[in-house]
């Protein structure tokens, strides 16, 4: 199976206290597998803050609901060894 790579990475995004933002990631491949989003070093999972999905098999998005100063980091999103940050 060929190692899915990181097409299209992820952009550093600036919001208001209270609003969402979705980050967005395409990989190469559909029904990439090893694939996990961080803040701060913390996995995220996907619950009423967080939520993550895949579209059209490739474009992997992560919303963060209503987001306060305590979201304020690194986003990142890895799949496999590939990595991706904003």
């Amino acid at each position: 199976e060929p190692d899915v790579t990181i097409v299209s990475g992820l952009k550093d995004m600036e919001v208001f206290e209270g609003d969402d933002v979705t980050f967005r990631c395409q990989v190469s491949h559909e029904n990439a597998r090893d694939v996990e989003w961080k803040l701060q070093d913390v996995a995220l999972q996907n619950n009423e803050m967080n939520e993550i999905s895949v579209e059209k098999g490739k474009i992997h998005t992560l919303t963060l609901r209503k987001v306060t100063e305590q979201d304020i980091g690194t986003i990142v999103f890895r799949v496999g060894p590939h990595m991706s940050t904003a």
